[in-house]
């Protein structure tokens, strides 16, 4: 195996219990009507390709205003851009946990803010990949109710092939984590520092001579955030779609597949995570056609 089996479990896991938390926010909120809080609610009888359309327009747009602020160093803008993101995402979250209660959804706003708060500037790693876990669930139950099962399978193979230009052509996505790392000191995404075999020999050394002050690299292994959120987004349309048990099994694809990924990645490279997480999603799918169509689901 190419990366440590350890790093290579710690991704996993953050990347599994972030799919299941997020079925289970979109769960909750499908069976109350679709209520998402501060104005995100799916707007009434608009069809789910008129809905794919805004979709990739949105994301367009997104990529557009990113290309702007990294040409002009426009920190802070995107600073307030994720605040703002992060806050809303954390609270619809945090909301699908305390329906039925009085002001549930101001409640959750507070403790997001907070959180949000916490993330931006306390620059620490528990913090950053805990709220990961609650930003992207939050996410997915906006985009969920927006699509079919037709829109996500043509939305996930156009993100495939964004994601190869992206990362092996332009590297337009090397760039965007690099900047975000380097120039904001924050990452859309989980992230696990660890220390390379030349890094751990210096410290050796560093131990028996009893030296004090080195400068020690550190190694990031990084899972971007768009490959966390569309694989619940597919779950989420599986599972309002066919039920429970049909989504585990997409998310069961969505895993083994990234797990795949990992195997043959090498360290400091770059890979588009997409076309492994579709295709794992497209299989898992097929199987669940054909549970189907045996009468087993």
């Amino acid at each position: 195996m190419k990366h440590s089996i350890k790093i290579v479990a710690i991704l996993l896991f953050m990347f599994l219990i972030t799919q299941l938390i997020g079925i289970a926010v979109v769960y909750s909120y499908s069976i109350n009507n679709d209520a998402l809080p501060y104005g995100m609610a799916p707007p009434k009888n608009i069809s789910p390709e008129i809905s794919f359309v805004s979709i990739i327009i949105a994301i367009i747009f997104a990529v557009f205003i990113m290309l702007i602020i990294m040409r002009f160093n426009i920190e802070f803008l995107l600073k307030l851009w994720f605040m703002f993101v992060i806050t809303i995402a954390i609270a619809i979250t945090i909301n699908s946990v305390l329906f039925g209660l009085p002001n549930s959804s101001i409640i959750a706003l507070l403790i997001a803010i907070i959180l949000a708060i916490l993330k931006i500037f306390r620059q620490n790693i528990l913090i950053h990949n805990f709220t990961e876990l609650l930003i992207y669930p939050g996410i997915a139950a906006i985009f969920v109710p927006l699509l079919n099962v037709f829109t996500i399978i043509l939305l996930f193979l156009i993100l495939s092939i964004y994601d190869i230009y992206a990362v092996w052509h332009s590297g337009f996505m090397q760039r965007m984590a690099k900047y975000q790392i380097q120039k904001l000191k924050m990452f859309s995404g989980f992230f696990v520092p660890y220390i390379g075999a030349k890094e751990k020999a210096i410290i050796v050394k560093m131990k028996k001579n009893n030296i004090k002050e080195k400068k020690i690299k550190l190694n990031l292994a990084i899972l971007g955030g768009g490959d966390v959120v569309f694989p619940i987004i597919f779950a989420g349309v599986i599972l309002r779609t066919f039920g429970f048990v049909p989504s585990l099994i997409t998310i069961i694809g969505a895993t083994l597949s990234l797990f795949i990924l990992f195997i043959f990645s090498k360290k400091g490279k770059f890979y588009p995570a997409m076309p492994f997480i579709s295709a794992g999603c497209f299989i898992a799918l097929s199987l669940v056609y054909i549970l189907k169509y045996l009468f087993l689901l």
